[in-house]
């Protein structure tokens, strides 16, 4: 009897140990039932109470909100003269974001009370308030003043984002619109509409095309003059660099929408100075810069050349006296020729040191309204599309959005928009090395 006896005390001590051993298990489970249990667990009293006033706070305050935005989202409403599906919509995103963040908050809850348990489980004495306040203030005061710029983030930002992409998945149109009717979700139908019917079809496909064409030929001429003129103002047989540098920065000087402007009416065909006092006079002809699609895209090429090329200029000076004179005169001991110096020596460093400004030059032309708005509203018009023959896609989205009212379009577009920009973006900056190792030049 006394042998069993000492076997079953032996056999509960045992369990109780693997129980000890186990107290983050609990920790966790209690955490993942209610918000603070895990803590209040863990005798911290004061955490445990706080995260158990915030979920209670969550689910009384905004617990109805999130049922009823979660319910809006997914049905857009059952009855027109109820229901409005765009403010349904909308509070659906909002009771999303505001999941998201309260669900954050509850895994931060469960990975709490679980590291602190492990912690006692190793011997380590809870924390005295004092020195729990001193660690929050030390180790959580840039999460403390990161978290409100975040959250203003997130609703001036991440929300809008939402709501054009979901628009994008509706039949939203002038037609077809709140609160005469209730929106439907109609998932990639209006992806497929792009590309299969004729009049999106030819559009898209054409629209896209021009404006692949504007960003790499814009740019590439306007990184590429801004380049030249730099190399030749900071050659040493130069006199004269600083009246130079000021005449070239001069056009970067002046608004944009007025340089724009005073293009547009030196290209026109009836009035403009480059037809009537320049062309016709001299050779005898005239160009129609505003009435031809060919024509109106040089235009636009050749004033983007003009807008950009003063600030890449400006850049690249900057970098070309940067690099030492060392470099070139050993590559001259070396018996390297002028093209070898530049292509072994000043292009390299050059575009290490701006090539994250260059991505963001070929980024800003893709999405240049202002240039296509302000010139010819992206006209002319071309038959059989419902895009003027020098829309890029931003002014495309803007004549479907304020023109045509086909707003479930104008969000498709939008979204391929923001794609396409965000891939090579991505691309480019993983490709150069400006940020892998910045600071090693």
């Amino acid at each position: 009897m006394k042998i069993e006896r000492k076997e079953s005390v032996a056999g509960s001590s045992l369990s109780f140990g693997a129980w000890i051993k186990q107290r983050h298990v609990i920790a966790t489970i209690l955490s993942i039932l209610f918000a603070g249990l895990g803590q209040l667990y863990n005798r911290r009293y004061l955490k445990g109470l706080l995260f158990i006033i915030l979920e209670l706070s969550f689910i009384l305050s905004l617990g109805g909100f999130i049922n009823y935005g979660l319910w809006g989202l997914r049905t857009l409403g059952i009855d027109t003269k109820i229901d409005h599906s765009i403010f349904l919509m909308i509070y659906g995103l909002i009771a999303l974001i505001i999941l998201a963040f309260a669900i954050t908050l509850y895994v931060l809850n469960i990975l709490d009370a679980r590291k602190n348990a492990i912690a006692i489980e190793s011997g380590q004495k809870n924390p005295t308030l004092r020195q729990s306040l001193k660690n929050t203030w030390d180790y959580g005061f840039p999460y403390l003043f990161v978290t409100p710029g975040l959250v203003m983030l997130t609703f001036i930002v991440i929300l809008p984002l939402l709501f054009t992409v979901s628009l994008a998945f509706t039949d939203y149109t002038l037609n077809n619109q709140p609160p005469k009717n209730l929106l439907n979700w109609v998932g990639f139908e209006n992806f497929a509409k792009l590309v299969t019917v004729d009049i999106w079809k030819d559009t898209f496909f054409s629209v896209f095309a021009w404006t692949i064409v504007w960003t790499v030929v814009a740019t590439t001429l306007q990184v590429g003059l801004g380049l030249f003129l730099a190399l030749l103002v900071n050659d040493p047989r130069i006199k004269f660099k600083k009246t130079i540098r000021t005449v070239l920065i001069l056009p970067w000087a002046v608004p944009a929408f007025v340089t724009i402007l005073i293009f547009s009416a030196l290209f026109n065909g009836e009035f403009g100075a480059i037809n009537n006092n320049i062309l016709e006079p001299l050779f005898g002809t005239s160009i129609p810069w505003m009435q031809d699609p060919f024509w109106a895209k040089v235009a636009l090429i050749m004033i983007q050349t003009w807008l950009g090329f003063p600030f890449v200029f400006a850049l690249f000076t900057g970098v070309l006296q940067s690099i030492s004179k060392d470099w070139y005169e050993a590559a001259e001991v070396d018996g390297a020729s002028r093209w070898q110096k530049f292509r072994q020596i000043t292009l390299p460093h050059v575009l290490y040191a701006t090539a994250p400004l260059l991505i963001m030059q070929y980024a800003g032309n893709f999405n240049n309204f202002n240039i296509i708005f302000l010139f010819n509203q992206g006209g002319p018009p071309v038959r059989g599309q419902n895009a003027g023959g020098t829309d890029i896609l931003i002014s495309w989205v803007y004549d479907l959005t304020f023109e045509l009212n086909q707003y479930y379009m104008a969000a498709v577009i939008s979204l391929i928009l923001g794609l396409v920009v965000c891939l090579f973006a991505f691309y480019q900056f993983r490709r150069t090395r400006s940020f892998k190792e910045e600071g090693n030049i």
